[in-house]
């Protein structure tokens, strides 16, 4: 069967380029060995999000009182209904995706892709059967997976990874965290949150380590402040899982300890899935676990591309589907521009979120620029005090001597959201006091990029 596109890969990066590639009138097919809308959106970002969601609610019952609002009784996890509500909105999506296809004529090839010669795909279905397929073009889309270690070897049970994470079927009493990025953190929150006795453990200096600073160690304070055990600059050197729990072997800056807990989890970062996909047999380059592709995609191989995790930057599902986005417009000659890396947002949805965009203060000093910085606290912002929410603060990161925004760092409620200000006002060069003579709704959160740009030129109301 031909095909002018066929993608392997349904996640974020995936099941985008196809739809795109559909509304520009090709002929699509999509390869997906398991659920439709990849990692993302089954077992990432997607159902984490409805389990946070859940822990927030429960934490607003908790403290109802604080709000003036009494309740029956104390509040109770309810841990089972919390997964199986997250499986439900995973699942909901996915067949979200699937309808999506439908609308745009996209033929889904169930089974498991591999690359060939000739701009070939052979397809392995679960039966064993094989079927090959040709398209004038081929975009792999494969993602990645949990990295593991030797000593974090996943078991499944005690030793687990972030699948295992939002599908156990007991709420451990306690749980150690290994690695403290986006998706340690987000875990690390959601089982204290719900009673949990959490210790997070981090190699680094501080928890989400590629965060500014200031804001790392916000975070830091605010998750002991909740009861959890943070502990950085500390190495894991070896898991026992003999017995009824775990036996974590660190050492810290004190000399060696010994943690118990019921289960660990293993978040130490990702592994691309490049591993049996045909590259080798098709001439496809490889450097240090990702493929190799220019600005608009294209492997060194006419008619074969790579986007998403397995290809160099930041990865990200917004990531990979703005890649999907350009790999397939250029396919069609609609000559798009290449994706700014240095402007993607990232996000860490604890409580309070974690919100960035752009070089951290560290980064624009070692790289020679004389800055501009404001920061306004989420305790003088009248809405955050009137949420019950004054943990967090905005950063800005201006360029002194030209005016450019060179980055902003957020973290308190909302951020997640308020980001995208950041992100839009860098894409169209906009100056801080263009900013600052954009009337921002009061009371919001948002009103504090205001703020703390006003901060940054010595003209901040409300410090």
């Amino acid at each position: 069967m031909n095909f002018d596109v066929i993608v392997i890969g349904s996640g974020p990066g995936g099941y985008v380029a196809a739809i795109r590639a559909a509304q520009l009138g090709m002929k699509v097919g999509v390869v997906e060995r398991a659920e439709v809308g990849g990692i993302c959106l089954n077992w990432g970002c997607i159902p984490t999000k409805a389990l946070l969601k859940s822990a927030q609610v429960f934490r607003y019952v908790q403290h109802a009182k604080d709000y003036g609002v009494l309740t029956n009784g104390e509040a109770q996890a309810d841990f089972q209904a919390m997964i199986k509500r997250s499986r439900d909105v995973a699942d909901g999506m996915s067949k979200g995706i699937q309808f999506l296809f439908k609308k745009n004529k996209i033929e889904m090839i169930p089974g498991t892709g591999k690359v060939l010669p000739g701009k070939k795909v052979l397809v392995s279905s679960s039966d064993g059967k094989t079927t090959e397929y040709l398209a004038k073009h081929i975009i792999l889309a494969t993602g990645a997976r949990s990295r593991e270690l030797l000593i974090l070897k996943q078991d499944g049970k005690k030793i687990i990874g972030y699948r295992e994470a939002m599908t156990l079927k007991e709420q451990p009493q306690s749980l150690v965290v290994i690695g403290s990025g986006a998706i340690g953190s987000e875990f690390a929150y959601f089982y204290q949150s719900i009673g949990t006795k959490v210790t997070l453990i981090e190699l680094l200096p501080n928890v989400v380590p590629l965060e500014d600073e200031e804001v790392s160690k916000q975070l830091e304070r605010s998750f002991k402040k909740m009861g959890m055990t943070v502990m950085t600059n500390t190495t894991v050197n070896a898991v026992g899982t003999s017995g009824k729990g775990c036996r974590v072997k660190v050492t810290t800056k004190k000399g060696e300890e010994v943690i118990e807990a019921g289960i660990v989890m293993s978040a130490i970062g990702i592994a691309t899935n490049i591993e049996g996909i045909g590259l080798e047999e098709c001439g496809i380059a490889t450097e240090g676990g990702k493929v190799m592709v220019d600005e608009f995609y294209r492997t060194k191989v006419d008619g074969y591309y790579a986007i998403g995790d397995i290809v160099r930057g930041p990865a990200l599902a917004h990531v990979a589907s703005q890649e999907g986005i350009i790999c397939v417009e250029q396919i069609a000659g609609l000559k798009p521009e290449p994706l700014d890396y240095q402007n993607i947002p990232s996000c860490t949805y604890t409580s309070p979120e974690v919100a960035s965009v752009g070089m951290t203060e560290k980064a624009a000093k070692e790289a020679g620029y004389e800055i501009k910085t404001g920061k306004f606290p989420y305790t003088a912002s009248g809405k955050a005090s009137a949420a019950g929410s004054r943990d967090g603060f905005i950063k800005v990161i201006f360029d002194a001597k030209y005016g450019e925004w060179l980055g902003a760092h957020m973290i308190g409620d909302n951020v997640t959201e308020m980001i995208a200000e950041v992100v839009v006002a860098r894409k169209l060069e906009t100056t801080g006091h263009e900013i600052i003579k954009s009337v921002h709704p009061h009371p919001t959160m948002s009103e504090a990029i205001m703020e703390a740009v006003a901060q940054a030129y010595g003209e901040c109301i409300h410090l």
